[in-house]
């Protein structure tokens, strides 16, 4: 597996020395996790969905295709998060946390997904931010 610049972990998973900067992505502190055991570098409340969204969703395995979309189109408006997140990936190792116990559908994952996307355009465009 090549070596990736951009991972997603649970908030709750010890941190790694390859983790690079940990960003926490979600809107809300993951319950019973003290800031010292987490280990997070910067806390980006700005990049998580909306609290709206974040509701409506509620972790509702039959609503993920549209939480996605519905996510995607708000990062399209967080211009500022999702370039300093960009920049920071495309410059080292970055791991996204997340506190949702579904780890293959939730907003890290999506956000992830997002971010690379974003990675691929620039590289190609030959873009250096």
């Amino acid at each position: 597996m090549p070596y990736r610049t951009l991972r997603i972990k649970r908030v709750y998973d010890a941190p790694e020395p390859e983790d690079g900067m940990r960003v926490l992505v979600d809107r809300l502190w993951p319950r019973g996790l003290s800031r010292e055991k987490a280990a997070v570098d910067r806390w980006m409340k700005e990049i998580a969905p909306s609290d709206g969204l974040r509701r409506w969703y509620s972790h509702d395995r039959a609503r993920y295709d549209e939480f996605r979309t519905r996510y995607r189109a708000e990062l399209n408006e967080r211009g500022t998060a999702v370039l300093e997140l960009l920049s920071a990936a495309l410059s080292g190792s970055v791991t996204l946390l997340y506190s949702s116990r579904d780890t293959d559908i939730n907003n890290a994952v999506v956000l992830r997904d997002y971010i690379e996307e974003r990675m691929r355009e620039s590289r190609s465009a030959g873009s250096s931010l």
